[in-house]
């Protein structure tokens, strides 16, 4: 919250992971809010949640999506991946990885959010200092997305910065699926030419 003052933590004190979800029903949300309420104490008597806290209006609901959209602009200049595994194996992967890095580049801060409902993460690494070494940030990130057999792009696709990349991290089987995939959906070749495919 350091980097964007407009936000403020919702509990009294830093936790080193935060989860927001949003739920809705058709109805007038009472018997959610205390379907919900109950899995929270559940949760907190089995230690697997240390604290929670749940919008009680509106204006409370934005400020907590406030947190999570300004992460990416709190982190101006880093390396940036956008990466995907199994919802199961996002433990192992964060775990992992943070411990490659630590190896490599000691100073090295991982910032980590996304969708781990559907095991898109954004996995980016800072300080700053490393943007020059990009490339063997890279290669641990991907070395470790590969490893526990996800994929190197997630929600924002491949674009140009991965072309290269991904043909060291997808079988030519897989390679040659997408090229028939691109060559049925657009074989005249116009629809974002000579990108990826």
């Amino acid at each position: 919250m350091t980097h964007a003052p407009q936000t403020q933590d919702p509990f009294a004190r830093p936790h080193p992971w935060y989860v927001l979800c949003e739920m809705t029903d058709s109805g007038d949300g009472l018997a959610l809010r205390e379907r919900a309420e109950q899995a929270l104490f559940a949760c907190a008597g089995d230690g697997m949640v240390r604290d929670a806290v749940l919008a009680q209006s509106e204006a409370q609901a934005k400020a907590l999506w406030r947190i999570r959209e300004t992460i990416p602009e709190a982190q101006f200049t880093n390396v940036k991946h956008d990466v995907s595994v199994a919802v199961s194996r996002i433990p192992d992967f964060i775990e992992r990885t943070n411990r490659a890095l630590a190896e490599r580049f000691p100073d090295a801060l991982p910032y980590v959010f996304g969708h781990v409902g559907d095991g898109n993460l954004h996995y980016n690494v800072g300080p700053a200092s490393l943007v020059a070494r990009k490339a063997q940030v890279n290669e641990i990130v991907y070395e470790s997305v590969t490893a526990l057999q996800g994929s190197i792009s997630a929600e924002h696709g491949l674009g140009q910065l991965k072309r290269e990349a991904i043909l060291h991290h997808k079988s030519a089987v897989e390679m040659d699926l997408m090229r028939a995939l691109k060559r049925a959906l657009d074989p005249d070749g116009l629809m974002n030419p000579g990108k990826v495919l």
